[in-house]
């Protein structure tokens, strides 16, 4: 039974890697004053890639790494908020922490006649672990953040709404030596009434350990601000014994199995709110480019 869920799954990262390298296509959708793009195009070249890994300070950098990916949210003002696969590869941290570190050892105990597995402790973290929360746009006008209480009300995303616009973007994977997976995409979901985006880093190291680093932006029409939710939750693989193995390789179904290890809300609020406060946002049309 493993053996066709990790299939199934293998499948279904194929077809999206070949979707991905392919194809390219840049969709915009407008929503009142707000202009949302999304641009999928091919991996990066390896001479690209080779640049990059140096000026990181990175000796690797993920096998399928798309530079040139991009969900943008940006305002007639140009403020705004955009997720891209540099800026979260910019949050690595490249020194490694002891959690890692530790992580490391016993994945390359579990793996002894791996040869990946001699070479794992580095002084980098080789999981991609990223807490990327997105990128903020604008020169003199930005999104102003600050800590909150507020929360997104995911009992309202769940009601029965028209989906005007959705988009998936995938920013950067790597299977870790057939060894598990790092994994970040961008989704964003577009109704009359608001728009939810779920940005996901999802680690599995196979033996070793699941996280899941998940940030949350939620923009309410005709509020003048947006709502970003940052989360982390982790779990050893020991721990996950009455979780069935099918689940590990798939996100939505391994979260509810994840002890949340970190919870930080944010308000977003527009520079000259004032100006907002009037107006109602709307979805209009969507242009499509492809090639």
């Amino acid at each position: 039974m493993l053996f066709f869920c990790v299939s199934d799954s293998l499948l279904t990262r194929l077809a999206a890697m070949m979707s991905h390298t392919f194809k390219s296509s840049k969709q915009n959708f407008s929503f009142g004053p707000w202009k949302l793009t999304a641009e999928k195009t091919h991996i990066m070249k390896s001479k690209d890639i080779e640049r990059l890994a140096e000026e990181m300070h990175m000796p690797s950098l993920p096998e399928m790494l798309f530079g040139d990916n991009v969900l943008r949210i940006q305002h007639t003002d140009s403020f705004g908020i955009e997720f891209n696969a540099i800026d979260a590869l910019r949050c690595v941290n490249n020194l490694q922490d002891s959690v890692k570190v530790a992580c490391a050892q016993e994945w390359q105990e579990s793996r002894a006649d791996s040869e990946h597995s001699k070479e794992v402790v580095k002084r980098y973290d080789w999981t991609y672990t990223t807490d990327y929360r997105g990128t903020l746009l604008g020169d003199d006008l930005k999104l102003q953040v600050s800590p909150t209480t507020e929360r997104i009300d995911m009992e309202k995303l769940k009601a029965r709404e028209q989906i005007m616009f959705f988009e998936d973007v995938l920013l950067f994977e790597d299977e870790l030596h057939d060894h598990g997976v790092s994994m970040i995409s961008v989704k964003i979901r577009v109704m009359p009434s608001s728009f939810f985006v779920l940005l996901r880093f999802f680690l599995r190291v196979d033996g070793v350990l699941i996280r899941m680093n998940d940030t949350r932006l939620y923009h309410d029409a005709g509020k003048n601000y947006m709502l970003r939710e940052f989360s982390t939750r982790e779990s050893k693989i020991s721990a996950l014994q009455h979780v069935p193995p099918a689940f590990y390789t798939d996100p939505n179904e391994i979260s509810q199995y994840l002890p949340l290890k970190l919870l930080e809300c944010e308000k977003l609020e527009f520079p000259g709110s004032q100006s907002e406060s009037g107006m109602t946002d709307a979805p209009t049309e969507v242009e499509n480019e492809q090639t």
